[in-house]
Parts: structure tokens; C-alpha cells; sequence
């Protein structure tokens, strides 16, 4: 009997000081480790992280029931999420650094369906193009537009694959400034609209270099592509090991995105998650993980560590002029995402 409570109070003792555990999914490599570690390091709470890569890989983890604490939805996936009641309505009180956030990037998620009593903006950027010039110029022939023709006017296209040209494995975005590009708005486009608008793409599959989210950045670094739809941050990381690269917003404007922290609604730990969120929108800590992935913080660009971090990144802060010349990206109705799914799955058959 003895032994018996000697072992009962030693799993007591043992449970009391397990340390929690916090799940967190996030697009792949999507924040500055060390901030992850000083997170660990001052709250004894270990950070559990799973990647992914595309929208799709998020939305099925949410479909499945899997349990994580903190995700990080991009806003286009919020109307979804929060329609299926997968998101917690947040608590904005219970964040102290809520109130540092930039207002214009609160207010453009406010035009989202109640996405700002679900999530808070974590990092944002927009989508334009990555080129080589010299190399594009080279096989184009000429110079080069600044517009989205380069990728979506088959004749200007097909100049520059023998250079190497690149496609994101994005429906979403690659749809979305197609229509743009073409002066139809997304949002109120049918779902035939949209899968007729991406039908010119489909002989020109086989002949992107890349049709991926990830590897096409060591692609662009490494001089394999001169041209690729690319977003911001990722740009910005081939840009610094081919400084040929530079990083193009066309006239017809790019497309934004906001990328935001939200608690799942079947959360084991919600009150970890308000602690996680708190920590990665500090000031200091939303500035070192834009600083590691160069994408762009969440932080008025007016504020003394904005100005400091602007100098040092010109690159990571959009000007106001680039701000209004470009848009955000739409939310899809049931119908619509149904129609650019199977378009887009036939347009990647096509590469086979």
C-alpha cells in the first residue's frame, strides 16, 4: 500500500508540472524561429508546429476535426471558415497589443464578413511578379510591359518560356488577377465566367517550369525562372541570392492578401492561443517575423518602428500609391470555388 501511494503521488506530481502544449498551424515556415523560442522560453508552453503550403491543405485540416489551438487562415478563407463555425469569436479585450495594429489593415478585414470578431492580422503582402529583366528582356525581345499581360496574353507569354516562366499552385489568386487583368470583378463573376476566363491557360500548362507554392523560390534564386507570379515575401527571398531578380507590382495593379491568427472553435486551449496570438502581434515580434519571412508587418506604417524598419526594408512596406492601385482578393461563393476547383484541376492535368 505504501508503494502504492508513493507511485500515485509521484503521477500527481508529474502531471502538475507537464508542460501544456500549444498546436499551431501556419503556411510553411511563416514566422521567425527564434520568436517561437522566446515564446517557449518565457511561458514554459511548447509550441507544437505543422506547416502547409496550400489554402487547401488549411481547409481540409479544418474539415477533418484535427484539434489545433492557433491557425492562420489568409482572409479569402475566412468567409468559409466562419460560415461552418470553425472559427472562436475572439475576444479582442484579452489582447493587449490588439490596439497597436494598423487601423487600415482592421478596417480592410472589416469589410470581410465578421472576420474582425475572428481573427486578428498577423502578415500581410500582395502579388505581383518576380523578373530577371535582363534574361525576360533577352527572350522577349524587347522591353518588357509592366502588366499582367506578361503572364496572361498567350503570344507575350510564350516569348519568355524558353527563359523559364512559373505559375503559384493558386487558384485563388491566379484566377482572381486573370479576371482583373481582364476588367471583370471576381466577386461577381459565375462560376462559368471564371472557368472560361482560365481556359486560354490550358495549352500553355506544360510549358510553366513550375507550378508550385515553395520550390519555385530556389527556381527564381538559382536562375531557372526570369519571370513567375510570386507573392511579396517570397520575392523578396530570391531577391536577396539573385540580385538580378527585382520584384514588380504591374500597372493594372496586384492583388493583396492578409494572412491573419484565429482559434480554431474546437481549440483544446484557448486560453494558450490568446497568449500565443498576444505574443506574435508585440510590436517587436510582429517586426522580427516580417524581418524573416519579408512579407509585410501589421503595424501602422506611421508608427517610430515602421519608419526604422522601412529604411532598413523599403521593399517590406507598400507605399500608399501601391496600396491604391492594388485590391484585395475576393471571398468565393459555394458555387464559384466549386467551378475554379475543377477548372484548376484540369489545367494542372494538363502538365501530365
Amino acid at each position: 500500500m505504501k508503494a502504492l501511494l508513493c507511485l500515485l503521488a509521484l503521477l500527481t506530481c508529474n502531471s502538475a508540472h507537464a508542460q501544456p502544449v500549444l498546436r499551431f498551424l501556419s503556411w510553411q515556415d511563416y514566422f521567425d524561429p527564434a520568436v517561437i523560442e522566446d515564446f517557449q522560453q518565457s511561458t514554459g508552453i511548447r509550441v507544437e508546429y505543422q506547416g502547409f503550403t496550400t489554402a487547401e491543405e488549411l481547409m481540409q485540416a479544418m474539415q477533418s476535426g484535427t484539434a489545433y489551438d492557433v491557425i492562420v487562415p489568409s482572409h479569402f478563407m475566412l468567409k468559409e471558415l466562419i460560415s461552418s463555425d470553425k472559427l472562436a469569436t475572439l475576444d479582442t479585450a484579452r489582447l493587449a497589443h490588439y490596439k497597436q495594429l494598423d487601423p487600415w489593415l482592421l478596417s480592410m478585414l472589416a469589410g470581410q464578413q465578421a472576420t474582425t470578431q475572428h481573427v486578428v492580422p498577423y502578415l500581410w503582402g500582395s502579388v505581383g511578379i518576380a523578373v530577371d529583366r535582363a534574361k525576360a528582356q533577352a527572350a522577349y525581345q524587347g522591353p518588357l510591359p509592366s502588366s499582367w499581360s506578361l503572364l496572361f496574353e498567350p503570344q507575350q507569354v510564350a516569348r519568355l518560356f524558353a527563359c523559364g516562366v512559373s505559375l503559384p499552385d493558386a487558384p485563388q489568386e491566379v484566377s482572381s488577377l486573370m479576371l482583373n487583368y481582364k476588367g471583370r470583378n471576381p466577386a461577381v463573376s459565375s462560376p462559368r465566367q471564371i472557368s472560361k476566363a482560365l481556359q486560354p491557360l490550358e495549352p500553355l500548362m506544360p510549358r510553366f517550369a513550375e507550378l508550385n507554392n515553395w520550390s519555385y523560390i530556389d527556381a527564381l534564386a538559382t536562375g531557372r525562372l526570369c519571370l513567375a507570379m510570386s507573392w511579396s515575401g517570397h520575392a523578396l527571398m530570391a531577391i536577396e541570392k539573385n540580385p538580378a531578380l527585382s520584384y514588380l507590382i504591374p500597372d493594372e495593379g496586384a492583388a493583396m492578401y492578409i494572412d491573419t491568427l484565429a482559434i480554431p472553435a474546437n481549440a483544446p486551449n484557448p486560453a494558450l492561443a490568446y497568449r500565443f496570438i498576444d505574443f506574435m502581434i508585440a510590436p517587436d515580434n510582429a517586426v522580427r517575423n516580417a524581418r524573416a519571412t519579408r512579407f509585410y508587418a501589421p503595424l501602422p506604417s506611421d508608427s517610430p518602428i515602421m519608419q526604422g524598419f522601412a529604411k532598413a526594408h523599403p521593399m517590406q512596406v507598400m507605399s500608399a500609391a501601391q496600396r491604391r492601385g492594388s485590391y484585395l482578393l475576393e471571398s468565393l461563393s459555394d458555387a464559384q470555388k466549386v467551378a475554379l476547383h475543377g477548372t484548376w484541376q484540369k489545367l494542372k492535368a494538363a502538365r501530365q
